[in-house]
This record gives C-alpha cells, structure tokens and sequence, in this order.
C-alpha cells in the first residue's frame, strides 16, 4: 500500500509550519498523519511544534536532509511509514536542497511504497523582487521544483509585491499546476492530493554526503542547557535546550529577543505565562499560547551574519536564572 506524500519546501521564513499546522488542524478527523522534519538549526524547534498537534512526528536536525543526514532521513522516512499513516507531509529545511529529498522519495527504495502527491513551495512575494533571494541557489530551485506555489504573508506585501508574484507565476514554463495568494499560510487542503506535473526539464539526482550523522540532542542529569551552533549555505545559527526546571520571564524575554537583528527567531518556551511558541521573522513577531505543555525550552537563531553567540548565551542563562 502505498501512503500519500507531500513535500512543502520554502525559504527560510516563508511560512512553511505554518502552513503545516493548519493543514493538520483541518485534515479529516478519521485520518492519522505523519510529518518529518528537517531543520538547519541543531535544537529542532518545528517538531516540537508541530508534535502540539497530537501527530507523530520525526525531527532530522542539522542542515539539508540529505547533505547533512542521508541516512537518518531514510531511517525517519521508513519508521514513519510503518506507522501505517494516512498521509505523510515533508518538511525540507529551508536552507537545504528540496530536490534531494524529492530524488530520496522516488528512488527504488521508496517507490513502492510512497505516492508522491505534488510538491508545494510556499514564498513570500516580497522576495520576488529582492536580489539576495533571487540569486540565492536554494530559493531558485525550490521555487522551480514545486508543481504548486504559495503566495503567502499577502497581509504584509504591497500591491507591487502582489503583481511581482502574479508575472512569476504567469512566465514559469512549464506552467505551474496552481498558485495561490494567502495569509498566515492558508491554502485549500485539497490541494494536496493533486498529480504532479510532468516535467521533462526537472533533473532530479541522489547525493551523497560522507559528514557526521546527526544525532538526537538531550541533557544529562543535572544539566540545565545545551547549546549548538550550525552553518552553511551562507548562514548561521544557535540553538539553546533548557531544562524542564528553567522557567524564563515572558516579557523580559520577549523584549530581548524583539530587539535582535537576526532573519529568525523560533522557539518554544516555558516562561511565567504559560508555554509560548515564538516567531520573530525580518522584525515581524508572533507569539501564541502552545496548546500542550512542553518538557524543555527551546529556541533557535539564524541569521545571514555570525552573532556575538557567547554574548547572547550569557544573556538567555541570566534569564534563565543559570547565572
């Protein structure tokens, strides 16, 4: 039996958990789903995002699925399969090569097994007119594999960026199967379940990688932070795991990391007002209430420069009462 694959790929800040969430909170009720995801950022803040939803979910943190762990990503792809899910939704990094994963799905290992449903790649049609993104390998190729492109964050763009998408989309040959304008990452779930498209130009190949294999971050006993760096594809990041016992101040916390200047904040954080999921994107903060209590903080930083990380982890340990 085969399971119902979709691959939803975007830059870094394009929205794709998001969009994710919805579609978990809106899929049949009678129907289990399953969702592997691929972070840059060591710490693996989406999955635990994403597991608020009650869906099985596996993390291969540490850049691109198959440059940085071809063999975990397999591993994670055939234990979810076992699973015996209803569908089972990709989430590549947003810094990594989409098409890695789209050759890993079709090779002969998977083929009998998965249908592979089309490939969505959300973008936020700011960037279309934006030469660092234009230019930018990763961004051009998961735009050009995507058999459906989203137009999301249209709440944030002007009626240039509208009309930048609008001419993107009206020039791709092959043409693309749909495009859509949203917000907040809402698309019609039907979507998922359309053909791809025949593309003869789409090269699609294996690679392979001989770096560490990504292995799975925790604290030892008595250990109340861990820290990770990460960099490649020209950026940078740093993720901090806290302990279940750290508790941080929300609006001390929220003020400080409102006022960096990095391209993106995530995190999922125990503070005075509950568990908080943290969204700061090119300025733009989000912040809702997590729908389950979390074990562990944790939070993420990634951004196109180095940071004074040693600085910024001496100021989250006051917060955090460590120091």
């Amino acid at each position: 039996m085969q399971t119902p694959t979709n691959i939803i790929t975007g830059f870094l800040g394009s929205g794709k958990t998001t969009a994710i969430l919805n579609l978990l909170k809106n899929k049949p009720a009678n129907e289990n789903w399953a969702v592997l995801v691929n972070e840059f950022g060591e710490i693996g803040i989406d999955g635990a995002i994403l597991t608020q939803q009650g869906t099985l979910v596996k993390q291969v943190p540490g850049g691109c699925m198959c440059c940085a762990a071809g063999v975990p990503t397999s591993v994670a792809i055939t234990s979810l399969l076992r699973s015996k899910p209803d569908r089972l939704i990709i989430e590549p990094t947003g810094l990594g090569h989409a098409d890695k994963i789209l050759a890993t799905l079709t090779s002969e290992q998977f083929r009998e097994h998965i249908d592979l449903k089309v490939t969505i790649a959300l973008v936020d049609p700011r960037n279309l007119s934006n030469p660092k993104y234009l230019t930018n390998d990763n961004f051009i190729e998961q735009l050009s594999i995507a058999d459906v492109v989203i137009g999301n964050k249209v709440d944030l763009s002007t009626a240039a960026d509208i009309d930048a998408f609008n001419d993107w989309v009206a020039k791709q040959d092959p043409p693309k199967i749909d495009a859509h304008l949203v917000e907040n990452g809402h698309f019609p779930i039907e979507i998922l379940d359309n053909i791809r498209r025949n593309d003869p130009n789409q090269r699609v190949n294996l690679h392979t990688h001989h770096g560490d294999i990504a292995k799975p971050l925790t604290l030892s006993s008595g250990q109340h932070v861990l820290r990770r760096e990460n960099s490649g594809q020209g950026y940078y990041s740093c993720g901090w795991l806290f302990s279940a016992q750290v508790e941080f101040c929300f609006d001390e916390l929220l003020s400080m990391l409102s006022d960096l200047t990095a391209e993106r904040i995530k995190g999922v954080m125990k503070t005075d007002k509950g568990v908080m999921t943290l969204n700061i994107s090119h300025g733009v903060v989000s912040v809702s209430e997590a729908s389950m209590s979390a074990k562990e903080s944790r939070i993420e930083v990634i951004d196109s420069q180095k940071l004074p990380w040693e600085q910024l982890d001496a100021i989250l340990q006051q917060l955090a009462g460590l120091s």
